[in-house]
């Protein structure tokens, strides 16, 4: 009988941990992503690290994307939150080089939406067929 309650509380425990667990790893669970190849080689803080420094600016909010880029010169981790009954994006930079917090700042709807119109017109085109994403290895290898 005291095995199997011993079996018993040991299922319950790890049931337990099995609920518990996402919520313990949420920011580790999103991808930061690059606005250029190289920057994540660049940081000196981990991104992990940085999504925790995000979420410990705004407790409350959600993680809901998170981007390394250089903003002013220095290279930063931008996390964006969302909080439930708060409008608008928490946004908030860490530095990459120290991990310190660099801003948080709410942005409405509106803005968030003219922010991304800016970032989409000031991507630049390929220039050459040598710089462009969709090039085949067929004309690779013409071009060498």
């Amino acid at each position: 009988m005291r095995r199997f309650q011993s079996v018993i509380l040991a299922a319950t425990f790890s049931v337990l941990a099995l609920v518990a667990a996402p919520s313990a790893g949420h920011a580790q669970r999103l991808t930061v992503k690059e606005e250029k190849p190289g920057l994540l080689a660049k940081a000196k803080v981990t991104p992990e690290k940085s999504l925790a420094t995000g979420h410990a600016a705004v407790p409350k909010g959600t993680l809901k994307s998170a981007e390394i880029e250089t903003e002013d010169g220095e290279l930063v981790v931008v996390c964006n939150l969302t909080t439930t009954g708060v409008s608008g994006v928490d946004e908030v930079l860490i530095d990459a080089t120290s991990g310190k917090l660099v801003s948080t700042d709410n942005e409405s709807s509106e803005d968030e939406a003219k922010e991304k119109a800016k970032e989409a017109k000031t991507k630049k085109k390929p220039t050459s067929e040598a710089d462009s994403p969709t090039m085949t290895s067929a004309a690779s290898a013409r071009s060498r």
